[in-house]
């Protein structure tokens, strides 16, 4: 039997009665520096017997049913753009019957599935991304594909999907002129790390009122400190460290409703099994978040 999510507490609830669907896309395509995203989505999943059942301030999201799916197929004839599809149509099933998807990857094109299930599901412009991540993503293609990991966020603001951004760290001029385009919002590190140290603190951050009411969160792992985060394909100084990121989720989010989530870029070491078990706190607590919103 395949590992599912909280096995270790929870059955594999069937998926017309889970509120959580987890959905595996172990695709490693287009990484550019240290492999190893395709084994991400198991590693998480197996490191998540290890939590216990409580989320902070959020009770149990455990007992609301969660799903987890077998991994999809990340095998295709002429374009990643196959396997994107197949998540897609499984996030759109959850979104169907208003429950919650949780994509984990596999490197960060995979939240292109994601774009397909928002732009499919809900009408444009009425779901926002929130982006956690030490880059923009922000290339309309990079190494001569436009499904690079480094294009995702190209593709989303592309199709209409209004972005903010939260940790970033790396620019090109590219990524610069299409935040610029776009008219994407950000809160990058530097001005994060100030305010973190300021009276003011994190906790006095909101999203613009014009940001939409509806979030999709997709949360790639190098936007945490290379020193919490070292097991991703390129672990970046000066990130956010897990109080940090959980208080931006929390203030973030606040008044708004989140339809679905993703983590992304985990590249399991076996020497840095903590980063695994990060992950995987990490997903359940957005479990926790996507439901407290939805009753706010």
């Amino acid at each position: 039997m395949q590992p599912y999510f909280l096995d270790s507490e929870y059955p594999n609830t069937r998926v017309e009665d889970a509120l959580f669907h987890v959905i595996q896309v172990p695709l490693e395509a287009t990484v550019s520096y240290m492999g190893g995203t395709a084994n991400g989505p198991k590693a998480i999943v197996e490191a998540s017997g290890q939590l216990e059942t409580l989320v902070e301030g959020m009770g149990e999201p455990g007992t609301f049913g969660i799903h987890t799916y077998d991994a999809v197929s990340c095998s295709y004839e002429k374009s990643p753009e196959e396997v994107f599809a197949r998540a897609s149509v499984l996030m759109e099933k959850a979104f169907g019957q208003n429950s919650f998807p949780l994509l984990l990857g596999g490197e960060h094109s995979v939240t292109n599935a994601a774009v397909m299930a928002l732009t499919a599901t809900y009408e444009k412009g009425s779901v926002g991304i929130l982006q956690f991540d030490a880059h923009m993503d922000l290339r309309s293609s990079y190494e001569g594909s436009v499904f690079s990991h480094a294009s995702v966020m190209y593709r989303a603001v592309e199709a209409g999907i209004p972005l903010f951004q939260v940790g970033i760290r790396n620019y090109s001029s590219e990524d610069l002129a299409a935040r610029n385009e776009y008219k994407v919002g950000f809160y990058d590190a530097s001005e994060l790390y100030r305010l973190a140290h300021s009276p003011a603190g994190l906790a006095s951050l909101t999203l613009p009122d014009s940001f939409p009411e509806k979030l999709y969160i997709t949360f790639d792992v190098d936007g945490f400190d290379a020193s919490l985060m070292s097991a991703t394909g390129t672990p970046d100084p000066g990130g956010l460290f897990w109080w940090d990121a959980i208080t931006l989720l929390d203030v973030l989010t606040k008044g708004r409703t989140i339809v679905g989530s993703d983590v992304v870029e985990l590249a399991p070491n076996k020497m840095l099994y903590h980063c695994d078990y990060t992950a995987a706190k990490l997903a359940y607590y957005l479990m926790g978040l996507m439901e407290t919103r939805r009753k706010q």
